[in-house]
């Protein structure tokens, strides 16, 4: 009885929040391959060219899942430019994201362009800006509304008038931000030395001309800016196959905030044949992430040459656990990299 009283006041919560609440973005625990929602200058930075789909699914155990699916583009306009003083990127990013029983969906396209200044030969400084559309819509049919009572009891045969009960069935937005990123790489000395050390360092905010985002009053209730801040590095040990691939993140938007930090442990199966190309690079990836009060997220993933494939599933940790038996979300995400050496080594 514990757990059904919890699992209503759950639902009547996210129900009432459709209503109140300002929006939170969509979130991904594989954050670092969904680059453009991350920040919007790494458009370009790691890699020449770059194609990514993500996938997530959570809370099946507690209600109707929560899924959402991304995919985001990037490349270097003057790759093939001698004696170029800086790199132009551009990118594009999409995810459409479906929510509970009510059936919100929001839609979200963005445009990406980046600068990196470089430094020196290890080093860049970049600037990304990116600008879009959103929009979202609801199902009123897929509701129980109050106007659906009889007198006796919940007729789900009276028609609802979705202007009365919210105002409108969807709406649409344009939404900008920017970022900035510094990054380092030095190679290593030869390939079996295995002594290369790179870091990624970057600050972004998200909705910077605070859009609206209701379905009641779109004058009243804007969409929180998003501040995101992270640092995540690969750190070569030395004359062995292994590397150390540390990273945390920080994300604020409301009154909601993020902290998520952990590391993957990357071995090189093969290196690959840089003179014939008969052999491929492969390496396999092991990592263990925490979200600070909330979940315990465990990560593979799996690399050949320019293609790669990850999985992640969040152990629920926080006070829902009751009710969602530890059970969190899954995600699955698939990328191609047209880098120097292809994978998560041309990434940082």
């Amino acid at each position: 009885m514990k757990k059904q009283i919890f699992t209503l006041t759950l639902v009547a919560t996210v129900i009432l929040g459709i209503k109140n609440v300002h929006g939170q973005d969509v979130h991904f625990s594989q954050m670092e391959f969904s680059p453009l929602t991350l920040n919007p200058a790494l458009a370009g930075a790691n890699s020449p060219m770059q194609g990514i789909v993500n996938y997530r699914s959570q809370w099946k155990s507690v209600a109707t899942p929560y899924k959402t699916l991304a995919a985001s583009f990037d490349a270097r306009l003057n790759e093939k430019k001698r004696d170029k003083k800086g790199i132009i990127a551009a990118g594009i990013n999409f995810f459409n994201d479906q929510s509970g029983d009510l059936k919100v969906v929001s839609n979200n396209v963005n445009v990406n362009v980046a600068y990196h200044l470089m430094l020196n030969r290890n080093s860049t400084l970049g600037l990304g800006i990116y600008t879009g559309f959103g929009q979202r819509s609801i199902n009123p049919n897929a509701g129980r509304w109050g106007s659906q009572y009889n007198g006796t009891s919940y007729d789900p045969t009276i028609n609802v008038n979705i202007a009365d009960a919210l105002g409108s069935s969807s709406f649409t937005y344009l939404d900008a931000g920017t970022g900035l990123l510094y990054t380092y790489k030095r190679n290593q000395g030869y390939m079996t030395q295995n002594n290369q050390l790179a870091f990624n360092a970057g600050f972004a905010a998200y909705h910077v001309n605070r859009p609206g985002y209701s379905f009641v009053d779109q004058n009243a209730q804007k969409l929180y800016m998003r501040y995101s801040g992270f640092v995540n590095a690969i750190i070569g040990i030395q004359n062995t196959r292994g590397s150390f691939l540390p990273g945390f993140y920080f994300q604020r938007q409301g009154t909601a905030m993020e902290i998520f930090y952990g590391t993957y442990y990357k071995y090189q199966i093969s290196e690959g044949s840089m003179a014939t190309g008969f052999t491929r690079p492969m390496a396999f990836y092991l990592g263990l992430y925490n979200r600070f009060r909330d979940a315990l997220v465990g990560k593979v993933m799996m690399e050949y040459d320019q293609y790669s494939v990850g999985f992640a599933y969040d152990i629920n940790i926080s006070s829902l656990k009751t009710v969602s038996n530890a059970k969190g979300g899954f995600e699955l995400f698939l990328r191609f990299n047209m880098g120097d050496g292809g994978g998560f080594r041309s990434r940082i």
